[in-house]
C-alpha cells in the first residue's frame, strides 16, 4: 500500500532567524542575513563573509552537559527537530516510537569539533584528544542525537550528499513513509561550517564571493553581478507523517509531499554538466512521481547559489523541462538572503517552499539589478509577491553531481 506523506512540522535554525515565523518573516521581507564574520579570524581570506547564525543558544533546546558532547552542527539539528515536533503538535508520549525514523543531511558533519582537536593534537600532543572527539565529529551524530535526545526507534540513516543533503533526505523520508515503513519521519539536514580550513578550502576554489564590502549584496543569484555563493550555517527540520497519521490526530498540515527524483550528472567532482542533464532528468522524475503536468507547476525555489555556472545550467534545465510554460514560472532563490547552508539548504528551502504554498506569498530573490541574458526567467526580482499556487518544486543541485528535486502540493 501507497500513503499519502504530509508536511505537519517544521523548524528552523538559520542566519535570518531561528524560528520558522522569524525565518519566514525576514525570507518574505528580504532581509539578508550575511555579514562580515566573527566566528573567527579571517583577515586572511578572500572571503571575509558568510551568513553566521547569531540568535542561537544551544541550552534552550538541549541539557547543558549534553549539548558540550555534541559539535555545533548536531546541536542545530537536535533545536530544529525539537522545534519541528513542537510545531507539528506531536505527543511523543502517545506515539509508538518504533514507528517514528530519523532521516537527516549534513555535507560535511562536524568540521569544527575536528579542527579544533587537530589544534590540540598539535600544541599539546595525543593524549589531550577529548574522548568525545569522534562521537561528535562523525556526520551521523545529528541524526543519532534526535534519535537519542527524543526516544525515536525507527529506522535511521545520515545522507551525505554535499548540497543536495537534506533534499535527498527528505526525499528518502517521503519514500519511506510512503512505503509503510514509518508512520512518522523527522527529516531535513544540518550544517555547521564556518570555520577557517572550509572558508579556507573554499577560497581556494574560489567559489564564493568576495564582496566583502557589501555582505548583504553578496548573494545575488542570476544576477549579471554575481561573483560566488556566500557560506552559511543552520538546520531544517520537517515532520512527515502519512496521510493517515496525520488525519488521526487531527494535525495541521502545511503541504503534501507529492514527487521525489534525483540523479547524478557523471560528469565532473563539482562543475554540473554543461547541459544540465541530470538536473533536467531529476526534475523530470519528481512531476512523473508526483503526476502532475509541467504547466501545473506555478513556483520553482531554485538551487540558486549566485555562481556563474551554476545559476545558467539551473535556467537551462528549467527552459528545458518547462518549454513555453517556463516563462510563465516563478523561479526565487532564498539563499539570496539565507547565503547558501551547503548539506542544511535543501531543508530550508523545503520549508520556504511549503510555507509558499501555504501562505501565498513567493519569496523575493534579493540583489536582482542588472540581468544576465542567460538567465532570462521570472525570478520575483527583490520584492515578494501574492501568489496562489497549487504545486511547487525545490531544486538542490550538489559537488559530484548529486541532483534532487521535491514537488510539493497544497492541500
Amino acid at each position: 500500500m501507497s500513503h499519502r506523506v504530509v508536511v505537519t512540522g517544521m523548524g528552523v535554525v538559520s542566519p535570518i532567524g531561528s524560528t520558522l515565523d522569524s525565518f519566514w518573516k525576514a525570507a518574505v521581507e528580504g532581509k539578508s542575513g550575511i555579514t562580515p564574520i566573527t566566528r573567527f579570524d579571517c583577515s586572511q581570506m578572500a572571503t571575509r563573509i558568510a551568513g553566521e547564525v547569531k540568535d542561537f543558544d544551544p541550552h534552550t533546546y538541549i541539557d547543558h552537559k549534553e549539548s558540550r558532547r555534541m559539535d555545533r552542527f548536531t546541536q542545530f539539528a537536535v533545536a530544529s527537530a525539537k522545534m519541528a515536533v513542537e510545531d507539528a503538535g506531536l505527543d511523543l508520549d502517545r506515539e509508538d516510537l518504533t514507528r517514528i525514523g530519523v532521516i537527516f543531511g549534513t555535507g560535511v558533519g562536524g568540521i569544527e569539533t575536528f579542527e579544533e582537536q587537530f589544534q590540540v593534537l598539535q600544541a599539546k600532543g595525543p593524549s589531550r584528544i577529548s574522548p568525545f572527539f569522534i562521537p561528535m565529529m562523525i556526520a551521523n551524530m545529528g541524526a543519532g542525537q534526535i534519535s537519542i535526545v527524543l526516544g525515536l526507534k525507527g529506522p535511521n540513516l545520515t545522507v551525505v550528499n554535499a548540497c543536495a543533503s537534506a533534499t535527498n533526505a527528505i526525499g528518502e523520508a517521503f519514500r519511506a513513509v510512503q512505503r509503510g515503513e514509518m508512520a512518522v519521519a523527522i527529516t531535513g539536514g544540518s550544517e555547521a561550517s564556518l570555520t577557517p580550513l572550509a572558508i579556507a578550502g573554499f577560497c581556494s576554489m574560489r567559489a564564493m564571493s568576495v564582496r566583502n564590502n557589501e555582505p548583504e549584496r553578496a548573494s545575488r543569484p542570476f544576477d549579471r553581478e554575481r561573483d560566488g555563493f556566500v557560506l552559511s550555517e543552520g538546520a531544517g527540520a520537517l515532520v512527515l507523517e502519512s496521510w493517515e497519521h496525520a488525519q488521526q490526530r487531527n494535525a495541521k498540515v502545511y503541504a503534501e509531499v507529492i514527487g521525489y527524483g534525483c540523479t547524478a550528472d557523471a560528469f565532473h567532482i563539482s562543475a554540473p554538466q554543461p547541459q544540465g542533464e541530470g538536473a533536467i532528468q531529476a526534475m523530470k522524475l519528481a512531476l512523473t512521481d508526483a503526476g502532475v503536468a509541467a504547466e501545473e507547476v506555478g513556483y520553482i525555489n531554485a538551487h540558486g547559489t549566485s555562481t556563474d555556472l551554476n545559476d545558467k545550467i539551473e535556467t537551462l534545465a528549467i527552459k528545458q523541462v518547462f518549454g513555453d510554460h517556463a516563462r510563465r514560472l516563478q523561479v526565487s532563490s532564498t539563499k539570496s538572503v539565507t547565503g547558501h547552508l551547503l548539506g542544511a539548504a535543501g531543508a530550508i528551502e523545503a520549508i520556504a517552499t511549503c510555507l509558499a504554498l501555504k501562505r501565498e506569498v513567493i519569496p523575493p530573490t534579493i540583489n536582482y539589478e542588472y540581468p544576465d541574458p542567460e538567465c532570462d526567467l521570472d525570478y520575483v526580482p527583490n520584492q515578494a509577491r501574492q501568489a496562489k499556487i497549487t504545486v511547487a518544486l525545490s531544486n538542490s543541485f550538489g559537488f559530484g553531481g548529486h541532483n534532487a528535486v521535491l514537488a510539493f502540493r497544497r492541500l
